[in-house]
């Protein structure tokens, strides 16, 4: 694809995105705008999710990996492509790189989950795992390109992966014509880019919101110097987001375009995650929902209707299980108690009886009688329950007290 150039985009324009859009018909789906009624209340006005946890591969990846190598030339398609990535981008590369009918090498962290690592053999890509983190991953991709001739099909920083990126953009006017918000999780920014290429072109009046990771929030000193700037060590769940460092393309037009960038923290990623399974039904990574995430930290400062893009849903299963045991506790739905009761026969039947009456859960019990802090008739319990939000943790430790148990901790 030729990208040309203007005074205000030098790399990018909207018919670069349409372009993009027809390269991408019949390839990528036009994924679903689905209305979530709690959102919606909490906001005061529509929310609608914009669904490419449901995209082919389990993200958005696939629109710009495609878009960028239909760009190559014969003789680089001859040399194949190779990248890095510890999920969503390998995977994109390697099902693109099959439809297309080139050869593909990506490689992996050491230490990448294994159904991403099988899904993206599965896709076709000969996979390669090396270092322990992705820079590691990252300067092996480069030096294999730099030795084989291979094509580096870097994740965000190319106007052709960008131009790909905002077909979903396209697709959000299309979908809701009366959209006046658009909230988009925010790494290298590929994504957040490319839909406000697209959006802003056509809707200058939408307010386009990028999000972060607290812990991995390059943009806002980036956007502070007005440069990219390299965050020494990013740390956050999301591995999707968990980027040090903004991309040179993406962060011109991010600069002028993406009216905000908030952030959020880990906490509010594990709830958001939490909601789009109970509430919509739908299994999102962390990254993917960190969108919501936004909305659930401050409701009150977007303006609807509001469309949030949920970007992917190639989650680990053991990391749903910590993520939805982070969540559920951040929701205030894990009571853990400390009780010291008289050491007699019975004693924890009744206490267990108790709790039942005031419908708690026990997921977990310690019983500790040979500790220095206790009285010779003394034993103390560890509790850990499972209760139905923060009201109901006040309710099971008044009901407790009423009952005479003496609450430690």
């Amino acid at each position: 694809m030729t990208f040309r150039a203007t005074a205000r985009h030098p790399a990018l324009i909207l018919d670069d995105v349409r372009g993009a859009q027809k390269m991408l018909s019949g390839v990528a789906r036009v994924t679903a705008l689905e209305g979530s009624r709690h959102l919606s209340e909490l906001v005061g006005a529509p929310v609608h999710l914009k669904c490419e946890n449901l995209q082919r591969t389990g993200s958005f990846k696939l629109r710009g990996a495609y878009v960028r190598i239909s760009g190559l030339s014969p003789v680089e398609r001859a040399a194949g492509v190779v990248a890095a990535s510890a999920g969503n981008h390998a995977q994109g590369v390697a099902l693109a790189s099959s439809l297309l009918g080139v050869r593909s090498t990506v490689f992996m962290p050491v230490g990448a989950p294994l159904p991403k690592v099988a899904a993206t053999q599965e896709y076709g890509a000969e996979v390669r795992l090396h270092g322990q983190v992705v820079d590691e991953t990252l300067a092996a991709a480069q030096e294999y390109a730099d030795r084989t001739g291979a094509v580096f099909i870097h994740p965000f920083d190319h106007p052709d992966i960008i131009a790909g990126q905002g077909t979903v953009g396209l697709e959000i006017l299309e979908q809701c014509p009366e959209v006046r918000t658009i909230v988009v999780g925010l790494g290298g920014g590929g994504l957040a880019a490319g839909i406000a290429v697209a959006v802003k072109a056509l809707r200058p009046d939408i307010r386009i919101v990028g999000v972060q990771a607290a812990g991995a929030a390059a943009y806002p000193p980036s956007l502070a110097a007005g440069h990219p700037v390299s965050l020494a060590n990013p740390v956050t769940m999301a591995d999707g987001i968990k980027v040090g460092r903004p991309g040179d393309v993406p962060f011109a037009v991010i600069e002028e375009l993406v009216d905000e960038v908030r952030t959020v923290t880990e906490n509010e990623l594990s709830s958001a995650l939490l909601l789009c399974l109970e509430r919509a039904k739908l299994v999102v990574e962390p990254a993917g929902a960190s969108p919501v995430a936004a909305l659930l930290s401050a409701p009150e400062a977007f303006r609807g209707p509001v469309v949030a893009v949920l970007s992917g849903g190639n989650v680990d299963p053991l990391l749903m299980q910590r993520v939805l045991r982070h969540g559920m506790s951040a929701a205030g739905r894990y009571l853990s108690l400390r009780l010291r009761l008289t050491d007699r026969p019975g004693a924890l039947a009744t206490l267990l009886a108790a709790l039942t009456v005031a419908d708690a859960n026990v997921l977990d019990i310690g019983h500790v009688r040979t500790d220095p802090r206790l009285g010779l008739t003394e034993v103390e319990v560890d509790l850990h329950l499972e209760t139905k939000g923060p009201r109901h943790c006040e309710e099971v430790e008044a009901a407790l007290r009423a009952e005479g148990y003496r609450v430690i901790g």
